[in-house]
């Protein structure tokens, strides 16, 4: 049964499908480097929706919110303490952090105007969100060529481009939002990661770390993969999208919202 996009609960889901998330989830550290930068003097950070604990600074006082027991079982030795609640609902004083983030989180939170409401209760300085913009879903090969039902599970009005920015601001206020090329060997495992590395979508143990993969028909899934696996041998692949192979990096649609706010203690 498909379940819609904005249905998809963190706190069910990764209970199920997160055995083995961090085995393909790492923080890559470019994109890290610009979640850092964008940082700036922060010293305490809440990371909400943080699983398995990528993208946390060793450098910084950390506290991590995640509803998954699964998700918090994998962090591993030494990272950041983490509570068990919900985006919406966060456990904490207003005002109790420099800075919140939330890394590829947002989509699957029951409410996520309520949890970017929380977000901006607790922090003091400047919020953070990366996430894939999902007004280009359509543009990724995977998705056009291949899973376009991915889009049916995108509430239609996120499907127009700038929807998703636009409220966003409505949430957050004055923000900036930062392009932020996946490279072509990206160490984090996300939807778009492998972008350059199509045979990579054959591997289950790949698939399995991707709520896409989980959310739609298996039936779909699989007739998806045998068609790409039928494009790679016979090279119909190759011929749509070989050029991918000169890029280094590329655009895939992921952004990073970065609000300052305006009060200071």
């Amino acid at each position: 049964m498909r379940v819609a996009y904005s249905d998809f609960m963190a706190d069910v889901a990764y209970d199920r499908i997160g055995r083995g998330y961090a085995n393909t989830r790492r923080a890559d550290p470019r994109i890290a480097a610009r979640i850092e930068a964008a940082l700036g003097d922060a010293r305490s950070v809440l990371n909400v929706g943080a699983g398995a604990g990528s993208y946390e600074s060793a450098d910084r006082k950390v506290t991590a919110v995640e509803p998954s027991a699964e998700m918090i079982a994998q962090r591993p030795s030494g990272s950041a303490p983490a509570v068990q609640a919900s985006a919406e609902a966060l456990p904490f004083e207003n005002g109790s952090f420099d800075a919140a983030t939330a890394i590829v989180t947002d989509h699957h939170w029951s409410d996520r105007a309520a949890g970017l409401r929380e977000m901006l209760r607790v922090a003091r300085h400047r919020v953070l969100i990366l996430n894939a913009d999902p007004g280009l879903a359509e543009s990724f090969w995977l998705t056009r060529d291949y899973l376009p039902g991915f889009l049916d599970l995108i509430p239609e009005q996120y499907r127009c481009t700038g929807y998703w920015e636009e409220e966003l601001r409505g949430l957050l206020g004055t923000m900036d939002v930062r392009p932020v090329p996946v490279p072509h060997d990206c160490r984090d495992g996300f939807y778009q990661a492998y972008w350059r590395r199509p045979r990579a979508y054959l591997d289950q143990k790949v698939r399995s770390s991707i709520s896409v993969f989980h959310q739609l028909l298996e039936a779909e899934v699989s007739t998806a993969i045998e068609q790409l696996r039928n494009d790679l041998g016979d090279g119909s692949w190759e011929k749509r999208h070989g050029h991918l192979h000169e890029e280094r990096e590329l655009d895939v649609g992921l952004r990073l919202i970065v609000s300052e706010l305006d009060r200071r203690v």
